[in-house]
């Protein structure tokens, strides 16, 4: 090895080291844990206290603030790194054997398994925390699922259920998911993703990229049904977010007049949500079938007009220009394209003396109520530019699920039974919130999204 005669003045490893280990002082500064810690602290009483309930809480958040995919992992590095272990609140002149045995890193970590609620409750806090600090939070929200695998195997052999072997995951099951798309050349494709494990529903703020609520089910559970429950586990939880939540968007998989209805009629959300396509024998729907008329809609929410005078075909059919939604009424207004757009319509004047209403210089205005396809009719009509930048805000959930895998050790972990997924989900996201609460606080809400930036430190 050549000899370095000139030593650098400063070590680019410690500035790093200094920098992560910010990281986790802004985390453990800003957890609302003290509930936890000291109900752990009683129960243990007078008993052994080799290994004292904080540090190996403290060493815990470091596990996950520096992305260790297990136990083993951390353990080691807290053996090697003195710095570490003082942060964590072990003894600094212990050397490394003050770091807690495998033995009891694991049965700490079955003990917050089996009070998993206490992190549930400390996720709560963060939330509301969050509310104090960002008053517009929750008002555009998003949902999605994630699938998460699980590190064990998956049960062949129902006879074998009695006698566990550590290595089988009798909780989880197998999930699908099915992504369709085009092709520039015009043609379609499709993948089929399955996997063995559990997903994970995700309400979260589309605007600040921020966890509001979530549950964790086998990864059969229906993306459907669990949109409404999220809600409600807000409405329950952070009454004033979920108050001032004005809408919520999702992809297909959770379309359904039930979930609109809900959404809208329940808790005041306006419904953004993809539709899929279920009217294969037809391309659109008559508007009014109780009375003769000449307007139809179809799948995607367009409403269309045809020519009374001609009865053009369904290709020459015209689409009305969309005037608004009433509130009190319920109902999306939408106009003549003639007399929105200003061409000339040789059946107009016929097509007026249709209406069951006078029309003025305004021309012929219909109104649709939701109630008439409470799937495709939204308070925020979708042949809009609105509707598709709401919609357009869906993909932050896919940001924050993207975290959860790359930074937040999903991606590769060591997991398996569904109770320990809940609360290694539930330590993430509290993780997640915390770090964004601490960044707020000290005034770098920039980089409230990054779980991994350097934290600046003053001049």
């Amino acid at each position: 090895m050549a000899t370095i005669l000139q030593p650098f003045l400063f070590s680019w490893k410690e500035i790093d080291e200094a920098s992560d280990l910010d990281r986790l002082r802004l985390v453990l500064g800003t957890l609302p844990d003290e509930s936890l810690v000291s109900f752990l602290e009683e129960r243990r009483g007078r008993g052994r206290d080799d290994y004292p309930i904080r540090p190996i809480w403290n060493a815990v958040i470091a596990g996950i603030v520096f992305q260790h995919p297990s136990a083993a992992g951390l353990l080691r590095e807290l053996r090697r790194n003195g710095e570490l272990r003082e942060l964590c609140g072990f003894n600094p002149f212990g050397g490394e054997k003050s770091a807690p045995s495998d033995d009891a890193m694991e049965r700490f970590l079955k003990l917050i398994v089996e009070h998993s609620e206490m992190l549930t409750d400390m996720f709560h806090q963060l939330v509301d925390e969050l509310k104090k600090e960002l008053p517009d939070l929750g008002m555009k929200t998003a949902v999605d699922s994630k699938a998460i695998p699980s590190f064990g195997n998956p049960v062949r052999d129902e006879e074998k259920l009695a006698e566990p072997d550590g290595r089988r995951d009798t909780d989880a099951d197998w999930g699908k998911k099915t992504y369709k798309g085009s092709r520039k050349d015009g043609t379609n494709w499709e993948k089929v993703v399955k996997w063995f494990g559990y997903k994970l529903h995700l309400l979260v703020d589309s605007v600040y990229e921020l966890p509001l609520a979530f549950a964790v089910d086998v990864a059969s559970s229906s993306d459907m049904k669990n949109l409404t429950p999220l809600v409600e586990d807000l409405e329950e939880h952070h009454k004033q977010v979920h108050d001032d939540c004005i809408e919520c968007s999702a992809d297909k998989g959770y379309d359904s007049a039930e979930n609109n209805t809900a959404l809208y009629d329940d808790h005041g959300i306006k419904p953004v949500i993809d539709t899929r396509e279920l009217w294969k024998t037809k391309k659109n729907d008559t508007l009014f079938p109780e009375r003769y008329d000449v307007f139809c809609y179809d799948e995607t929410g367009k409403v269309y007009c045809s020519c009374p005078s001609e009865r053009r075909g369904e290709d020459e059919l015209r689409e009305l220009a969309f005037v608004g939604f009433e509130k009190d009424r319920s109902t999306l207004k939408f106009r003549c394209p003639a007399s929105a757009f200003g061409f000339e319509c040789p059946g107009r004047a016929e097509c007026e003396k249709l209406s069951p209403v006078g029309v003025g210089d305004f021309g012929r205005v219909i109104r649709v109520p939701l109630v008439l396809d409470r799937r495709i009719f939204t308070p925020i009509a979708r042949p809009t530019d609105k509707w598709q930048k709401a919609y357009d805000r869906r993909t932050s959930v896919e940001r924050v699920n993207s975290r959860i895998d790359q930074v937040l050790g999903f991606e590769h972990h060591n997991i398996r039974g569904k109770a320990k997924m809940k609360a290694r989900v539930t330590l993430a996201l509290v993780v997640m919130l915390a770090m964004a609460l601490g960044r707020i606080r000290a005034g770098q809400s920039n980089k409230m999204r990054s779980l991994t930036a350097p934290i600046a430190r003053a001049a």
